[in-house]
């Protein structure tokens, strides 16, 4: 219904500033409950992506995410969900993970495996020592790519679920300097220590992120609410005191209806690009300080080494009070934008869900938004869902990652949409005049036909892109059309087009609709 609701305001006669166009989603998997989805590419081979979801499943792509192939980790340490993927300059990929081990006990170190082939084959894993009877989980990786180190946050729990006040959580820190063969001993790096009931309290949410010269920075939240570290040196030493980011009123655990759990930890990321941004530390969470009938979605920002931070920016647009909730970001380190994932309910009955995608091309003054899921879904209680959804980008390549549940049942989807040109939002026009679009015939052999129809006066461009998102060229450029149906041919051999997925977009007085296009042998 929501869905719905939008789509007429957007056709009507009101004006929105959420582009409710939906993307093309392929689904990657339906099998094996597939949750607490992660994603990675290869910034030198775009093309070749990785995925995992709980508790051992991996996937693998070759064409940037179009289709994918289905298989299982396995590790003489067991491999217990929280998957995280990152991958060096060498192509080498390291999914970190927790454990299970037969000799050993649930949760008792956090196993690190890497592939050489893409996936094809891994490593049985090696782990920071953690010795003792404690649990570690929340683990997160970044790679530092000017020298292939990992670095590694997670939390340390004496003992997990415990009310005791003499157990507590801590924010550990390891890496290694040698392709993940060998880990340095785990540093404590938070001085404010958590409870280990896994609640508000708990200290958890530590994702790294690496900056423009070496430095590591890292967010979280807990007792002292959305917090901030660094280190100059690598990793070797830290601050002695955590810089405050913001008191996260209500906390991180959230209630939201229709899931059995749910949170709004923090996620860091760092502007290395040569943008304009450049430097620039954000961190994105969720929380109910407007009460707890109504999440959003956060951002903060430093532009001076995490010293101070601004104010929380609101990266959801919604105008009522609903559940924003599950966010994850992205910087593309080749311009600085930044994008963003989460569900989204602006229905108010049913627990309607639906997956939006913002993007900021300005640091994070302003957001563009689009609903991505091609359908609403709405989850059970009485299934798990995660605790996160995911997302990368690189080069106008935007890969979103999440899971959804129907009729119970799981399945995790990304979204191939090109997205080298930015997002076009008309805030001040009114109902779009675009009645149809199609094209013909769908396989393309010689010669296609993109057909619109217009409902006034408008200023379109019609443009094509490669599966990578890279622009062909255009058949139209900002043209002044009027009224009526309009068809425009477009031969195969004058764009130079071999067999393939392209993708043609229609802009309409700065709105666009993207859709698929097959090309096919004679």
């Amino acid at each position: 219904m929501a869905t719905l609701f939008f789509r007429w305001l957007i056709v009507g006669f009101l004006i929105v500033l959420t582009t409710y166009v939906k993307g093309q989603n392929v689904l990657i998997s339906d099998s094996n409950s597939p949750a607490e989805p992660c994603i990675m590419i290869d910034p030198k081979r775009p093309h070749v992506l990785m995925a995992a979801t709980v508790l051992n499943n991996y996937y693998r792509s070759s064409d940037t995410g179009y289709t994918w192939t289905e298989h299982a980790l396995t590790s003489s340490f067991g491999v217990w969900g929280d998957p995280v993927l990152v991958v060096d300059t060498a192509g080498r990929f390291y999914f970190s993970h927790l454990s299970n081990p037969p000799q050993g006990h649930w949760i008792d170190r956090i196993v690190i495996q890497r592939s050489d082939d893409d996936g094809a084959n891994w490593t049985d894993g090696t782990f920071p020592d953690t010795s003792g009877k404690t649990q570690h989980d929340k683990q997160w990786m970044a790679v530092d790519r000017s020298n292939n180190h990992l670095y590694m946050t997670w939390t340390r729990f004496d003992e997990y679920g415990s009310n005791s006040p003499s157990d507590s959580s801590v924010i550990l820190f390891s890496k290694s300097t040698d392709l993940g063969a060998s880990w340095t001993k785990p540093l404590r790096i938070n001085k404010v220590a958590g409870d280990c009931i896994d609640d508000d309290n708990t200290v958890e949410g530590a994702v790294p992120a690496v900056g423009p010269n070496g430095e590591v920075y890292v967010a979280w939240a807990g007792p002292a609410g959305l917090v901030f570290d660094k280190s100059l040196d690598g990793g070797d030493t830290w601050l002695d005191d955590e810089i405050a980011i913001d008191p996260m009123p209500g906390g991180w655990n959230l209630t939201i209806p229709g899931l059995n759990r749910s949170n709004g930890l923090p996620v860091t990321a760092c502007d290395v690009s040569s943008g304009p941004h450049r430097g620039t530390i954000y961190v994105n969470w969720a929380d109910q300080r407007n009460g707890p009938d109504d999440t959003d979605i956060w951002l903060s920002r430093s532009v001076n080494g995490g010293q101070t931070w601004s104010p929380p920016i609101q990266v959801n647009n919604s105008q009522v009070k609903t559940h924003q909730f599950l966010t994850w970001m992205a910087v593309d380190q080749t311009n600085g934008e930044l994008w963003f994932v989460y569900y989204s309910r602006e229905s108010e009955w049913d627990n309607v869900t639906d997956v939006v995608l913002a993007h900021s091309s300005d640091g994070g003054n302003t957001f563009e938004h689009e609903v991505i899921s091609e359908s609403s879904f709405i989850p059970s209680p009485g299934v798990f869902f995660g605790d996160y959804t995911n997302i990368v980008a690189h080069d106008g390549i935007v890969r979103p990652i999440w899971s959804r549940m129907d009729n119970g049942r799981l399945s995790v989807w990304t979204d191939v949409t090109p997205r080298r040109t930015n997002l076009s939002i008309a805030q001040n026009q009114s109902a779009v005049p675009l009645e149809s679009i199609q094209s013909y015939p769908n396989p393309v052999v010689d010669v296609s036909y993109v057909s619109f129809k217009l409902r006034g006066e408008s200023v379109v461009s019609l443009e094509i892109f490669d599966v990578l998102g890279k622009s062909k060229g255009k058949l139209l450029n900002q043209e002044n059309l009027g009224y009526g149906k309009h068809i425009y041919s477009l031969e195969r051999s004058a764009w130079n087009m071999e067999p393939g997925i392209y993708f043609y977009r229609l802009t309409v007085n700065g709105r666009s609709s993207t859709r698929k296009m097959i090309v096919s042998e004679r």
